[in-house]
């Protein structure tokens, strides 16, 4: 969902590195899978790429596409994920995504009633 180049620039990684690109990829989906399980949502791309029916209706009722702050709350996740590759960082006192995940997907949240 996310671009491989904006992901190598955040993690400041050249374009001609190639060795992560794999490792990066899989972070970017279970990025995606993050915000859409933190937001009970489903995450696309585009606008165009919600499903409809026959007649043009929109199918799903809790799309969400793929804006500026949900693009920045995915670079913070995969960058901590790829700077911290183990699930307990020594000499930190938590091993919790950065605070600015949360606040910017919060607003997207889809609350049950």
């Amino acid at each position: 969902m996310l671009e491989l180049d904006i992901i190598k620039q955040h993690v400041r990684l050249e374009p001609d590195e190639t060795e992560d690109d794999a490792l990066l990829d899989t972070y970017a989906t279970a990025a995606a899978r993050y915000v859409e399980n933190h937001t009970g949502r489903t995450l696309y791309a585009t606008a165009g790429a919600i499903p409809v029916d026959d007649e043009g209706v929109v199918t799903d009722d809790h799309a969400l596409v793929l804006n500026d702050d949900l693009v920045t709350a995915m670079l913070l996740i995969i960058g901590t994920w790829y700077a911290n590759r183990e699930s307990v960082v020594v000499g930190s006192i938590s091993s919790e995504l950065p605070m600015g995940v949360k606040a910017l997907i919060e607003p997207y949240r889809h609350y049950f009633f």
